[in-house]
């Protein structure tokens, strides 16, 4: 008897009770909590705990008759496994942003039924978006229905981990310094007042750092911000009061982590609220009676450019994590072949490797260190239960990262195990050229991210390959991994994605061949004026200075299918990486770095 899938369906007959008793046609259980975070504190990762998918992103419906999980091509195999005799089938759609739950829903309940939702966790801009579809369809929507509360026993309660400063040099800006610049902002917008959600944001604004999440150093708050104080809402004991103390000079006080709903609905009546409609839940917003000015938050677009002195801090974390990778790799390649390795014990040994750094707190996101077939999966882990040995032949493919004081780090590189094929030769290199060909790019300030997408992916369309995944993410300051407002990917452009100046984005183009090989090669990005001799006349252009700093793996190239000037880059990047990284690892680092910078 599988009892794992049992327990699962078991959750579904509870959930279905539920509707039955609250007169209900279905369920929406999105991958979201009042702070609509990517990574969820185990409270409310509700949508793993009912289906068993523990994929990062995807929403559950629930109908009496039916189960369904919507997920994009980077879980659809994982997802595939995940929900095997579990009583939910998988819905593929095409990629995150994908709303086809909502049209699915509009077609699956009858008129005249009604839907629940937990408003508490659900965006007012996709709420806005369900309503319209459900509106069509003649299907009502109830808001306040936290299927969780009801059959979910033992529920987890909210962290309870203290908050800390992040703290000069690596905070380069005091806290004084980024409320005056928001309320500058507000001040433009004629907002009297700017109501914050968003972890990361609060986090930034207020140089403060927690443990709520894990990978990212955030901690679960609301802040509100007039234009001479501001109140942060943080579960009790979470703040010390030396801390407390700090934020009272910059006038900050505390209140209890429940009062922000009530705090909005407080506000006085010739308020003018700003909030972000893509960084707010249905629920708050329903607390708000005054003026509503809706805009991107100013702390969204601030924390996304770094400025000179964090971008130093962030090359200096570059040279500590590529150092580490060295002293990984020399281990990973005098071992293999002489002891058993798994994907776990990879796993490990990064951590370890990582951990002797200076500014080193934790990893970033999970390590995927997938190998063969485990690659085809781009969101792959390893565990207990079910990993790989490296052994044999063929591609191992680890994206990894890790948070420092001075900045956050995400890298893939896909190294040779025994014989690699022409096949994945061939992959490897398109990947490497479609990575280069974007690195290499200048293009006007201001030119809106999704549009340089196509750029990383044309060497790969034109063999017939492509990926299901975006080209690129923002990635935070010693915050969040994936960061907006910018994004590399096929999302519909809008004003607020333009590229300037310190911005940091991954590249990593990909191609996975399913139950047989994944490929991706990632590094991250600074945008940074370009240099251009004579200047132009045609405005002012950016180009992107490569920060990450490790080898690229040259044995898995095919050299038949590189240009001159290709070579010409991998040489000099591997110049670059040789120069700053040989002073910070030890001998078998050394050696195995020289090794793998040989120039072609």
């Amino acid at each position: 008897m599988d009892t794992r899938n049992s327990a699962f369906r078991l959750r579904l007959e509870a959930v279905r009770d539920a509707l039955k008793r609250e007169g209900l046609a279905a369920v929406l259980v999105p991958s979201s909590d009042p702070h609509l975070s990517e990574y969820l504190p185990r409270r409310w990762q509700g949508r793993q705990w009912l289906s068993g998918f523990t994929g990062s992103m995807g929403t559950l419906v629930v109908t009496h008759e039916r189960a369904a999980l919507f997920a994009d091509s980077r879980y659809w195999v994982q997802a595939l496994g995940e929900l095997a005799g579990g009583g939910i089938e998988l819905i593929k759609i095409d990629s995150a942003a994908s709303t086809q739950h909502v049209d699915w829903l509009g077609s699956e309940v009858a008129r005249g039924e009604r839907i629940g939702v937990d408003g508490n966790v659900l965006g007012l801009a996709a709420a806005q978006h369900l309503r319209g579809v459900l509106n069509k369809a003649g299907v009502g929507l109830r808001t306040d229905f936290d299927v969780l509360a009801q059959v979910w026993p033992d529920r987890p309660g909210l962290p309870a981990d203290p908050v800390y400063e992040h703290l000069a040099p690596h905070a380069t800006l005091s806290r004084a310094t980024k409320l005056r610049q928001v309320r500058e902002a507000m001040a433009r917008a004629g907002a009297t007042h700017h109501f914050i959600s968003t972890v990361d944001d609060i986090a930034w604004l207020l140089n403060l750092r927690g443990s709520d999440v894990d990978y990212n150093p955030v901690f679960m708050a609301h802040a509100l911000l007039d234009m001479t104080g501001a109140t942060l809402f943080i579960t009790a004991g979470k703040i010390n009061a030396e801390l407390q103390a700090a934020l009272a000079a910059d006038g900050v006080s505390a209140a209890p982590y429940d009062d922000a709903g009530r705090a909005l609905a407080g506000l006085p009546s010739d308020a003018h609220l700003l909030v972000d409609p893509r960084r707010i839940t249905l629920g708050l917003r329903e607390q708000v009676g005054v003026k509503l000015l809706e805009a991107i938050n100013p702390s969204t677009l601030m924390k996304s450019r770094k400025s000179a002195s964090e971008a130093a801090h962030v090359r200096d974390a570059m040279a500590q994590d590529g150092a580490a990778l060295c002293e990984f790799y020399a281990w990973f390649e005098h071992a293999l072949g002489h002891q058993s390795i798994t994907e776990l014990d990879i796993d490990e040994q990064l951590r370890a490797a990582r951990a002797k750094r200076p500014g080193f707190k934790g990893l970033s996101f999970a390590t995927i260190a997938a190998f063969n077939a485990n690659g085809a999966m781009p969101h792959y882990r390893a565990s207990v239960d079910s990993h790989a040995l490296i052994d044999g032949k063929g591609l191992l493919l680890i994206d990894s990262g890790a948070q420092y004081l001075g900045g956050t780090t995400d890298i893939t590189r896909v190294w040779p195990v025994g014989a690699v094929s022409t096949a994945q030769k061939r992959d490897y290199t398109l990947v490497l050229k479609g990575m280069m060909a974007l690195s290499r790019t200048r293009f006007p300030r201001g030119t809106l991210s999704p549009m340089l997408d196509a750029i990383a992916r044309a060497p790969l369309w034109q063999q017939g390959l492509d990926y299901g995944h975006g080209t690129g993410h923002g990635v935070g300051y010693f915050l969040n991994v994936h960061e907006g407002p910018q994004t590399i990917s096929r999302a519909t452009p809008e004003p607020h994605m333009a590229m300037e100046p310190g911005m940091i984005t991954s590249i990593e183009p990909g191609v996975y061949r399913n139950h047989e090989w994944g490929i991706r090669i990632e590094n991250l990005v600074l945008n940074v004026p370009a240099r251009l001799e004579p200047p132009s006349q045609f405005g002012e252009f950016l180009e992107f200075e490569t920060l990450t700093l490790c080898p690229i793996d040259t044995r898995c190239i095919d050299r038949t299918l590189l240009r001159r000037d290709e070579i010409d880059w991998i040489n000099a990047y591997h110049a670059t990486v040789r120069e700053r990284l040989s002073p910070l690892v030890g001998a078998a680092g050394l050696a195995w770095l020289l090794l793998r910078t040989v120039a072609l």
